[in-house]
């Protein structure tokens, strides 16, 4: 018996399981209750296997359901009605504001206020944690559940999904590079599956004295294609350059695509903002906060290598203000302002007016 619990998944790994189980389409079981699927990835045979098991409700965020004009009943969430002949198509185009301008009539939409929202609420905080829109299909449960459905508690998932998650090292090596020669990187691999996580060292720095530092969010079309649309590669250049200079310093890249929607949602935001929409206003139509990312993340990992002190590489008090939070002295905001070109005006405008950026 002992044996079989050990080998059995714990609440993080059955986490994971679902927001595995979410991208492919398979819905989930939440507190024994309801059958939640992702919006996004749902078949039309899965749609109408859930249907038969009772009225349906989608879940949207309130950023959602403002643009939607649809009432928000549940503070951070609403709660839609799903009618009876409604298909995939009408589902995807309350999760999805691709064609919000093009049909801007969506309703009349009935939100739910009776009930406890909890359940809802766990499924939303589940597709977005495995980078999908963040709508949930829910129906509920009158006996057993399918057999081989991914089970977790609903507080539970809303718990571990909050919790700090546990950094662990996996490799490290030198790495020359063109900023610096004297490279290191660093592999950590957090315990509840997600994404790794990787840290830069530059030379030898100390760890009684405050090091250069950067939190740098990976950004593929910046650091990789060279996008004009964001400054994210030339900081990245920058900082890495800078520590050369100074011989030392430590950069975090962290694998929060995106603001921490992931590469998919950001190119939906991209979408929309070629309509017209700012990064802020993208983000709260596809039913995203402005910022996704935990930046808890850095402070781990600055411990981990055995930093508490960093003069850091930013033009974003927030994260002096997290780190500060987070047991990091920050005695120096260091600014990186580089990248301005025409094609990001705009874009850096709105994160100085509604992200508080210092540009």
């Amino acid at each position: 018996m002992e044996h079989g619990f050990a080998l059995g998944p714990t609440p993080v790994e059955r986490l994971n399981r679902a927001r595995a189980d979410l991208r492919i389409g398979l819905p989930v079981v939440l507190s024994g209750q309801v059958l939640a699927a992702a919006a996004e990835t749902l078949s039309p045979e899965r749609l109408a296997a859930l249907r038969g098991l009772g009225p349906l409700t989608l879940a949207l965020t309130s950023w959602r359901a403002e643009t939607l004009k649809a009432r928000v009943y549940d503070g951070d969430l609403a709660r839609i009605a799903v009618p009876e002949g409604a298909d995939l198509g009408w589902l995807r185009a309350l999760a999805d504001p691709a064609d919000d301008l093009r049909m801007p009539m969506k309703g009349p939409l009935t939100s739910q206020r009776e009930g406890d929202p909890g359940l809802a609420r766990a499924a939303i905080a589940l597709a977005k944690s495995a980078h999908l829109l963040p709508a949930a299909v829910l129906v509920p449960l009158a006996g057993p559940a399918p057999a081989g459905l991914t089970a977790l508690d609903g507080a539970e998932v809303l718990r571990e999904i909050a919790a700090e998650s546990v950094l662990a090292p996996v490799a490290a090596a030198r790495v020359p590079m063109r900023a610096a020669e004297k490279g290191r990187l660093h592999i950590f691999r957090p315990e509840d599956g997600g994404e790794e996580h990787y840290a830069i060292e530059i030379g030898s720095p100390p760890r009684d004295k405050p090091v250069l530092a950067r939190l740098h969010s990976a950004c593929f079309t910046g650091d990789v294609l060279g996008s004009l649309k964001c400054d994210c590669g030339p900081q990245l250049d920058a900082a890495l350059t800078q520590m050369g200079h100074d011989g030392v310093g430590v950069l975090l890249y962290l694998n929060q695509e995106g603001r921490g929607i992931g590469l998919a949602n950001k190119m939906r935001a991209y979408s929309l903002q070629d309509q017209g929409f700012d990064t802020v206003e993208a983000n709260h139509r596809l039913g995203f906060e402005d910022d996704e990312r935990d930046f808890r993340i850095g402070a781990a990992l600055l411990k981990r290598l055995g930093f508490h002190s960093v003069r850091l590489l930013t033009n974003n008090p927030a994260k002096v203000r997290m780190l500060e939070s987070h047991g990091i002295a920050v005695p120096e905001r260091v600014p990186l302002r580089v990248g301005m070109s025409r094609h990001n005006a705009a874009y850096l405008a709105t994160k100085a007016a509604k992200s508080g950026h210092i540009l």
